[in-house]
């Protein structure tokens, strides 16, 4: 077997002192071959590598610090999302986290998050699992010309430890898991879970606090652009459509999940893709499922066959945020560059299971920013223990965990930014129509995208509007391929008593959220939201 084994050169700076070997930069089969000879997964029928993470099949929020020392805490938005450890309980974790290494096997991936070489961030992540470094291999930006490879200095390092238990008594945390960022450092410590989501987020998370030091606005969002580089941007939490709304076969994937709009335009922090795969189907989605039949491509929690090896992506045994990492060259209409002009539209992704938000509206200026301070989307029954009915979720700047400032700075940024380019700003409903969930049906996908290529094209620039009473946002009366009845939601509904009822519980719930942002945010903001 192939690798490319040498000294633990640079190691001895993250505090991994002599381990017994390091592989470093591995190509992708080698590393596969690694994953399979040390037991950490199995190969699909149709080729990926699939591994299982349980007991942990999602980020740990709860579980993650950043360590408030001079340089940054005053620039933290510290809370429920942004925990504080000391220096000294960060320098014991990453002590005895390192001493742990050191014992051990070591996979290095030295790699770029952010596509613009102005804003480049150099990063090293190290792992003690050969499928981890796969997962970094295919989320980060790799460097192909190996002269620039051998003299890559990270300017900051990821170690990724599953298997060291943190101790919450010696090293501050909550749990045996942990996920510390250390900005003075530049080190990012995970310990007690092999979900690899953690790996890329980390990163994000990085990216979210060293950008608007340089005045650009780090995005939780997808990227694509037409013929003439007319990008638009798609944000959105998990689940609303975000990564399959932005593969369109009749426009150019720019990125899956993380961007950056600087005064040169956006650019992508990866160079892959993380997909939702439950209930993916090759009828609706076609280019991401056919990542899924490809070698190479990283499966998590999804569950196969165990004589076949057939994939079964209905099944949701293991969890239902089964997940895929593959290269973004996977996807055959991506832009090599990574890179797009200043959007001409703005798409703010919802799945309302309450079945009462339009399934496409134009908002204000101010309304852009009401629901990206809001952030909201819903659960609905079965996703998580104890979710009997929809649950209303609010993420501020769709993207909560990830936000180091206060959302009031991101906000500004984009606010900014529409209004220098002047980008048209839509809130779109992917959850359902017809009813609540468990009356109504989820929005059909189809008629989703109907709605959001007409957009895009400019089909409906001259649409007529009418103001919805509730929600305060414009909705078309007329869109090419979907029916006109879709695009009143009270209109589906069997009983009109029913959606005033549900409706008026959601706009209660927007506005007891955007309490918080009140002050920030301007009496005119404040008014663009729910009556």
């Amino acid at each position: 077997m192939a690798n490319s084994v040498r000294v633990a050169r640079g190691l001895e700076a993250h505090g991994i002192a002599d381990p017994p070997t390091v592989h470093w930069n591995l190509s992708m089969p080698v590393l596969v071959e690694h994953a399979i000879r040390r037991g950490e997964g199995v190969i699909a029928e149709s080729g990926p590598l699939v591994c299982e993470t349980t007991p942990h099949t999602g980020r740990s929020p709860h579980d993650k610090f950043i360590v408030r020392e001079p340089s940054s805490a005053d620039d933290v938005w510290w809370g429920s999302v942004n925990r504080s450890i000391t220096p000294e309980q960060f320098d014991a974790l990453h002590a005895d986290l390192a001493r742990h290494l050191g014992d051990r096997e070591l996979w290095v991936r030295d790699a770029h998050a952010g596509a613009d070489p102005t804003y480049r961030l150099p990063i090293r992540v190290v792992t003690e699992t050969a499928w981890h470094n796969l997962f970094a291999h295919h989320m980060f930006i790799r460097e192909t010309d190996r002269e620039r490879l051998a003299a890559h200095e990270p300017e900051f390092t990821v170690l990724n430890a599953p298997s060291f238990a943190a101790d919450p008594g010696r090293h501050g945390t909550n749990s045996a898991t942990a996920i510390a960022i250390h900005f003075e450092k530049r080190l990012v410590l995970i310990a007690g879970t092999a979900y690899a989501g953690e790996i890329k987020k980390s990163i994000f998370t990085v990216m979210n606090y060293l950008l608007p030091h340089r005045s650009v606005l780090p995005m939780h969002c997808s990227a694509n652009r037409g013929d003439d580089d007319d990008a638009a941007l798609f944000f959105g939490l998990s689940g609303t459509g975000k990564t399959t709304l932005s593969s369109d076969v009749e426009r150019t994937l720019i990125g899956d999940d993380e961007h950056g709009w600087s005064d040169d335009g956006v650019f992508n922090f990866e160079g892959g893709c993380y997909a939702k795969l439950i209930r993916l189907s090759a009828e609706a989605e076609p280019q991401i499922y056919a990542t899924t039949q490809r070698f190479g491509t990283l499966l998590e929690n999804v569950v196969l066959d165990p004589s076949t090896r057939r994939l079964d992506l209905d099944d949701g045994a293991l969890t239902e945020n089964t997940r895929g990492a593959y290269p973004i060259s996977y996807i055959e209409n991506h832009a090599p560059s990574g890179r797009g002009g200043h959007p001409r539209h703005v798409v703010m992704l919802t799945a309302d299971a309450f079945g009462v938000l339009p399934p496409i509206a134009r908002l204000t200026p101010a309304g852009a920013m009401y629901h990206f301070l809001s952030g909201y989307t819903a659960k609905v029954a079965g996703t998580e223990e104890g979710v009997t009915e929809p649950v209303a979720v609010f993420s501020t700047c769709f993207g909560a965990p990830f936000m180091v400032w206060h959302p009031a700075v991101y906000a500004k940024l984009l606010g900014e930014r529409i209004a220098a380019h002047g980008a048209t700003v839509w809130l779109v409903n992917t959850g359902w129509t017809a009813g609540p969930y468990g009356v109504g049906s989820r929005m059909p996908i189809a008629q989703t995208r109907a709605m959001i290529r007409a957009a895009l094209a400019g089909a409906l620039d001259d649409a007529q509007f009418v103001d919805d009473p509730v929600f305060r946002v414009a909705v078309p009366t007329r869109c090419p391929g979907v029916p006109d009845k879709v695009l009143t939601p009270r209109d589906t509904w069997s009983r009109p008593s029913d959606y005033d009822a549900h409706a008026g519980k959601l706009a209660a719930m927007f506005r007891d959220n955007f309490k918080a942002f009140d002050a920030a945010a301007g009496p005119d903001v404040a008014a663009a939201g729910p009556c």
